[in-house]
């Protein structure tokens, strides 16, 4: 399953920042019927594209949405640094690995 999505940059505060990519709710709930039988623990492995840069990682569920972790190296491939709260981005991510 393919899903283009804009999504908001948020900040999850910790020992060090986090920084994810909210999912829409309409998507979410897409993807948590998608994912039936290859979740684990509540988070959805996914491949993600932003600005043409494609990775892999798994998503977080968090108040009836999912969360795309925006890890260093996949920020900086695809441009999103200095990242800010609040941001929008266009994506799109598929379901399961490549």
């Amino acid at each position: 399953m393919d899903i283009s999505f804009t999504g908001t940059v948020v900040e999850w505060r910790g020992p060090a920042p986090y920084w994810f990519l909210s999912v829409p709710e309409d998507e979410s709930e897409d993807i948590k019927d998608a994912a039936r039988g290859i979740e684990y623990w509540g988070q959805v492995p996914v491949v993600v594209t932003i600005a043409g840069h494609e990775f892999t990682t798994a998503l977080f569920p968090k108040d009836g949405r999912y969360l795309v972790p925006l890890k260093v190296t996949a920020r900086r491939d695809a441009g999103l640094d200095p990242l800010e709260e609040g941001r929008q981005v266009d994506a799109s991510l598929r379901v399961g690995r490549r």
